[in-house]
């Protein structure tokens, strides 16, 4: 497909009318909110409000159970934020880890340079213009592939493209801008005292390595075998946008899977179908996923793709496979002095010289919030229908997988007496233990169905005075909206069939 099919599929996918309806939902029922916002905020950074950690600590859990538990030869660490500043020397991002950025010398504003020509690629397709925008586009990969700074200033001139805000055309010239956060350690420092300078981390998989033979010998590993960890990384995102796609702050989800030298491309292979696999195990559509090779490969790999999922806003990368090489643990040990090799006794049993190397790793790497999104935007639906009755209803859902829905259940009494609240806590003390209840007597049946329909809530379960003669309720499945009877005494074991 060339660039212009390219730019056009994009375009064509992008909703950006259902993309703030997502984020207008996760803000007024509890899932997202900005941070600071009585102070109005800081960009690019949130808080995850009472459903929406319930919703992320769901899929963390869906990851770190598929990548552990169901592994023998995978285990997990909780490395810390702060590490030895040598590190990000040896990992690259000293040197590396930069984006081309320009200045806007009346308005002071900052831009990511991909992000303005995109941007005035996406203005020139607006108006009609797609052959323009899609030499635009092959210019600017063109110049960017070759570090070209003073050919993407010209590009940008020669366009004239503007600033949003002062609406002129005065750049700086393009310049490295190197997104790693930076602090200072101890008790007395200054502001520029390079010995004490140590970085918020921009990925968690250094601390996977630095703690290689650490992890190896004492849960006895041997290759091939992962390391996998969940943890906060921060990366001072000039440009950030999308809501939580691009934060500063976020979470990853990442396994680094540490094989013999020459075995990467089958482990390679596996990876991908294994984390395919994992992502469409939640029942979203098959279509709404593909792989995206990367032209333009990172510093320390050999082969990279990425999964990318179909949202509103288009395709976007959600989780990374990469084949690192044995350059992350062969740069620490250069850096260190110590040794990060592995002895591999099983090299005798199959008739090849015994002898100590440094690992290759496979790394799978999946943004937490790009996760959390992705379930929103899949769940999130808007429905009108014609009743029986010939008046027109409607409602908001999120068809959230049960498995990692942040409420499961909704438990629902009826009226506020006539003992029917009675029964229906002691429903909730039955299931509790097994997943998360909600418990709620305020408002019509009607609405407090609609609020759970808002919510993601598979399972309504509503105790009425017919309880109290047969012990049965009325359970509502939150996607056909259908209703039966079923004893009180099953409820527990229907919901924990449909979420497992």
């Amino acid at each position: 497909m060339d660039n212009l099919a390219i730019f056009a599929a994009i375009m064509a996918t992008v909703d950006n009318s259902v993309f703030q309806a997502i984020i207008s939902h996760a803000k007024e029922y509890g899932f997202v909110f900005p941070s600071s916002e009585i102070y109005d905020g800081l960009s690019a950074v949130y808080d995850y409000g009472p459903w929406g950690v319930e919703l992320k600590k769901n899929i963390r859990d869906y990851w770190w159970n598929e990548m552990t538990r169901m592994h023998d030869n995978i285990v997990g660490i909780d490395a810390a934020i702060f590490m030895h500043p040598t590190t990000w020397k040896a990992s690259g991002h000293v040197d590396n880890f930069s984006d081309p950025m320009i200045d806007n010398k009346d308005s002071k504003k900052r831009y990511r340079v991909d992000h303005l020509i995109e941007a005035h690629a996406e203005k020139l397709n607006a108006e009609g213009k797609t052959q323009d925008a899609e030499a635009l586009i092959a210019a600017m990969d063109a110049l960017l592939a070759k570090e070209d700074f003073a050919g993407l200033k010209q590009l940008i001139e020669d366009n004239k493209m503007t600033c949003s805000v002062s609406e002129t055309c005065n750049w700086t010239d393009v310049r490295q801008f190197n997104l790693m956060f930076s602090t200072e350690f101890g008790s007395t420092v200054s502001s520029d005292d390079e010995d004490n300078k140590v970085y918020l981390r921009p990925e968690t998989a250094q601390g996977i390595f630095v703690n290689f033979l650490n992890v190896q010998k004492t849960a006895r590993m041997k290759i091939p075998f992962g390391i996998a960890q969940v943890g906060k990384a921060f990366r001072n995102e000039i440009v950030a946008r999308q809501f939580i796609f691009r934060m500063r702050e976020f979470e990853q989800m990442e396994m680094q899977f540490f094989i013999r030298p020459g075995s990467q491309k089958q482990w390679y292979e596996y990876w991908k179908a294994e984390r395919m696999k994992w992502h469409q195990a939640l029942g979203i559509p098959a279509a709404k996923y593909r792989f995206h090779d990367h032209v333009k490969l990172a510093h320390y790999a050999d082969a990279a793709v990425d999964i990318e999922y179909e949202f509103p806003i288009g395709w976007k990368e959600v989780e990374g496979i990469h084949s690192r090489t044995d350059f992350d643990l062969g740069n620490h040990q250069k850096y260190s002095g110590k040794k990060m090799q592995y002895f591999d006794n099983d090299l005798n049993e199959e008739g090849k010289p015994i002898g100590n190397y440094v690992p290759y790793v496979i790394e799978t790497s999946i943004g937490l919030d790009r996760m959390f999104l992705l379930v929103l935007s899949h769940a999130y639906a808007e429905e009108k229908w014609t009743k029986e009755d010939g008046k027109e209803d409607s409602r908001v859902v999120l068809k959230i997988p049960p498995k990692v829905a942040p409420i499961k259940l909704a438990v629902l009494p009826l009226l506020k007496k006539d003992g029917l609240p009675e029964i229906a806590r002691e429903l909730m003390k039955e299931c509790r233990d097994d997943f998360y209840c909600f418990y709620e007597e305020k408002d019509t049946i009607g609405k407090r169905y609609r609020r759970m329909d808002a919510l993601g809530t598979p399972f309504c379960v509503t105790i009425d005075h017919q309880t109290k003669e047969d012990n049965t309720v009325t359970i509502r499945y939150r996607d056909t909206m259908t209703q039966e009877r079923i004893p009180l005494g099953r409820v527990r074991e229907t919901v924990l069939s449909k979420i497992k």
